[in-house]
């Protein structure tokens, strides 16, 4: 019976191969599926079986922007109460349609300071140009442009889209400036800080991005869509509307395990994404139920919020389908867990497009887990072997030179309650708790209008189980019926237990077999005394 843990693990179990067996068991990268399933699989291979259309975004026309909260969030820039501000920079959170042609802005969220308390954007002074014969005008302040910390708001696009849910992703940006600081500004460098906010986003296949541009002087707004590779901008439509009042929440629990050869001196960092793209895989190739209802084109949903999706795939038999030697491999891999997934869908949007979010949800999260892994990794690489954090340790080990069972847990994703009943999410490693997540949101995402409650926070993802121990290699190997001589107590246990209850249930069934011969010949005897006592020849 297989067990999903609530938690991310990878467990690598190493055994030498005997000496004078040739060939023995093969081990395999995935279960077998079954035969309907399989004949496809080597049509997709051969190419004889057209491959999924990818999901194209049509030409964005007009922008969409939620009313109650972008008019709120211009009375803050504006208001005298706060220090004045000439210029400021932000990231834009919303969703680029893929079904229709416009664009929906959720929320903006100012980058914040820099680790030396400058601001991510500045006002830069023009150069003194010399006086003309005929008495020129001295340049004025309005004609400085702006200056940008390209790097930090990227690195703020960054960590901003690692906590944002499917259906929501960094848009773009936002500029607080007077209208002549912005046309002061050369495209060229306000198409750089598009650009860079592209490349550091998760899942950024969509080429166009938005620029908004807030104008205090005088007050108005206007929007522009950049195409990220040319670095054109183009103006387009703008109006509010109410949106995050309308969103729909979808939401899945997504269990799996998956079981990967490593071959000799795979680092770290390659094996995991191995693993995460052979899950990508099967997740893409999951059906959906929604509401307990297999998802189709012309379904209707209800009403009721949220609503439950569940993925189906494939069954798995325990005979590989690709099989490899065992020469060349160091180890197997078992990547086990259940993630947590959580997916918007805005107004006039399809249910395929809140079943695809889901399903980029998914391996989004996996990716943003291994991230922080690596970036905790890179931090503290001069820090103390004793004091270093499991993570810390876990991309230092060398798995080929591992000769007993090693796993370690991911982050786990916990939930934080946002705008107009919206959730972002954070990830805790093992020492942390949800107080960390909610520090780190103020300082990523922007100050929370009122407190978080401890209640409030939901972590769908508990901590880490106990997990069974598997000693030997081939207890790991899928069909392998030669479990290693050194398994499991649990396991052996188990094992006695069934060869008793067959020997039991064998000596019955014999019991049950002479029982009926011995009842049938006394029968037959029986009836050879009556026939006789009745004087009837034998």
């Amino acid at each position: 019976m297989i067990k999903f843990l609530p938690f991310l693990t990878f467990r690598l179990t190493f055994q030498a191969r005997p000496k004078g067996k040739a060939g023995g068991p093969t081990i395999g990268t995935h279960a077998q599926l079954p035969s309907c399933l399989l004949d496809f699989a080597e049509q997709r291979r051969s190419g004889r079986v057209l491959r999924r259309r990818r999901r194209r975004t049509r030409m964005v026309k007009s922008v969409l922007g939620d009313e109650e909260h972008l008019k709120a969030f211009e009375e803050t820039l504006a208001s005298p109460s706060s220090p004045p501000c000439q210029a400021q920079v932000g990231l834009v959170v919303g969703k680029l349609s893929s079904s229709s042609d416009r664009a929906l802005i959720y929320a903006l969220l100012p980058t914040p300071l820099t680790d030396a308390a400058a601001p991510a954007c500045s006002l830069r002074a023009a150069p003194k140009s010399k006086p003309s014969k005929g008495g020129g005008k001295a340049p004025s302040s309005s004609d400085a442009s702006l200056d940008f910390d390209v790097e930090w708001i990227s690195e703020h696009a960054r960590q901003v889209s690692r906590m944002l849910l499917g259906g929501m992703s960094v848009m773009g940006a936002y500029v607080w400036a007077s209208e002549a600081s912005f046309k002061a500004t050369s495209p060229a460098v306000l198409s750089q800080v598009i650009r860079a906010i592209c490349q550091a986003c998760y899942g950024s296949a969509s080429g166009v991005r938005l620029l908004l541009h807030i104008s205090y002087s005088p007050r108005r707004w206007a929007c522009r869509i950049c195409e990220v590779a040319s670095g054109s901008l183009r103006p387009c439509d703008f109006k509010y509307s109410k949106l995050l009042a309308s969103l729909q929440t979808f939401r899945c629990t997504y269990n799996f395990e998956i079981r990967l050869t490593s071959v000799q001196a795979e680092p770290f960092k390659k094996i995991i994404l191995k693993a995460i793209s052979h899950l990508t895989e099967e997740v893409q190739n999951a059906r959906a139920l929604v509401d307990g209802q297999l998802f189709s084109e012309e379904m209707n949903i209800s009403t009721e919020d949220p609503h439950q999706v569940d993925f189906l795939v494939p069954f798995k038999n325990a005979v590989p389908v690709e099989e490899c030697s065992l020469e060349g491999v160091a180890g197997l891999i078992r990547f086990i867990g259940s993630v947590s997934a959580l997916a918007y869908l805005g107004p006039k949007e399809s249910i395929s497009e809140a079943i695809s979010d889901l399903k980029a949800d998914i391996v989004t999260s996996l990716k943003s887990r291994l991230d922080i892994i690596l970036d905790e990794a890179d931090d503290g690489p001069a820090t103390a072997e004793v004091e270093k954090s499991p993570s810390q340790k876990s991309t230092q080990v060398i798995f080929h030179e591992l000769r007993e069972p090693y796993s370690f847990s991911f982050p786990r994703r916990v939930l934080i309650p946002w705008l107009s009943g919206t959730y972002v999410c954070d990830y805790l490693q093992q020492p942390e708790t949800a107080e960390d997540a909610v520090d780190r949101f103020k300082e990523v995402i922007g100050a929370l209008e009122t407190a978080v409650e401890r209640s409030s926070i939901l972590e769908p993802e508990s901590a880490a189980a106990a997990c069974s121990v598997l000693e030997s290699f081939w207890d790991m190997v899928p069909g392998s019926g030669s479990g290693g001589q050194g398994g499991s107590s649990k396991l052996k246990d188990s094992h006695s237990i069934q060869k008793d209850d067959s020997s039991k249930g064998q000596g019955g069934l014999n019991f049950s077999i002479v029982a009926a011969l011995i009842v049938l010949l006394v029968a037959l005897i029986a009836g050879l005394l009556f026939t006789g006592s009745a004087g009837y020849p034998i």
